[in-house]
């Protein structure tokens, strides 16, 4: 699975900052001053998790959309 297959929810927090996170995998997530920056350090953070995944031989949580959609 790529990133694109996850749903992705993105929001502001009060301080400014802005959060971008794949609710479907646990620790994916990112913090960032803008929201172009979140997305892109999410970009960075699930292609880490990804290849741990991989490396261990499990396979990616499968997408909440997807769940929900069956």
């Amino acid at each position: 699975m790529s990133i694109e297959d996850y749903k992705t929810i993105l929001y502001r927090q009060e301080d400014g900052s802005w959060v971008a996170e794949i609710p479907a995998i646990p620790g994916c997530y990112a913090l960032m001053s803008s929201r172009e920056e979140a997305l892109a350090e999410l970009g960075k953070v699930f292609g880490i998790i990804s290849e741990e995944y991989r490396d261990k031989r499990i396979p990616l949580p499968a997408s909440l959309s997807r769940m929900a959609s069956v």
